[in-house]
């Protein structure tokens, strides 16, 4: 690509922008951060490296907002399915969700492969629950929470509950994008509930039941951070 004329004054926006568009470029040609490096992100954009560092500090930190308006898309799909269902139905309400989830999947497979399948840099201890996909993974445990709140057993602790559920609906997600040309709403919607069936009771009872914490529970206790 052409050398980009310098920036103006008050341009850096414009470039941020740029700078992200390539990556999402890259990305999905590559199908993997592995040859994504600063150069060749200044190299698409016709930048010297240099100016890609005066708005990210690291590749890291580059690839997550590349990616990063993607999950908060698919976040707000989840949020107006949830605030459709009546106030009080919390399982109503994680239902929707997961619904919402695949069918933005299913409406969405470039945006999703780019999300899930492209491989993305290995995520450091002390920035694990910094990634841009709690925006989503955040609303599923907030969900599982409410249900457990309202009286609604769990198979498993609440946040490994939530996170078997999101690599649920991914694993199914990606099966139908990988084995046909579209994903099937209707199936979708059947194997999401049948997830949610697996780890939230249907009916609520005074005094719900919930394992006892795990190690895994604890782990992502520690690594996750919360919003």
């Amino acid at each position: 690509m052409a050398d980009r004329p310098r920036s103006r004054r008050g341009e850096g926006d414009q470039l941020k922008a740029d700078v992200l568009a390539a990556v999402n470029r890259l990305l999905a040609e590559w199908g993997s951060h592995e040859k994504l490096t600063m150069r060749a992100v200044a190299k698409e954009v016709g930048v010297a490296a240099p100016s890609i560092y005066l708005h990210f500090a690291d590749k890291t930190e580059l690839v997550w907002a590349a990616l990063a308006d993607k999950y908060e898309q698919l976040a707000q799909v989840m949020r107006v399915a949830d605030d459709a269902v009546a106030v009080g139905d919390v399982r109503g309400k994680l239902l929707a969700q997961v619904r919402a989830y695949c069918r933005f999947a299913g409406e969405n497979p470039g945006h999703y492969r780019l999300m899930y399948d492209v491989r993305q840099p290995a995520l450091e201890p002390g920035r694990a629950g910094r990634h841009p996909a709690r925006a989503v993974s955040g609303l599923l445990r907030a969900a599982i929470n409410a249900c457990l709140e309202a009286g609604h057993s769990l198979a498993l602790p609440p946040r490994q509950a939530a996170h078997t559920l999101w690599a649920g609906l991914h694993g199914m997600v990606s099966l139908q994008l990988s084995l046909v040309a579209s994903a099937d709403p209707g199936m979708l919607d059947g194997l999401a509930e049948g997830l949610v069936d697996a780890l939230v009771a249907r009916e609520a009872v005074a005094e719900p039941s919930c394992p006892a914490e795990t190690g895994i529970e604890r782990l992502m206790a520690a690594t996750i951070v919360d919003d």
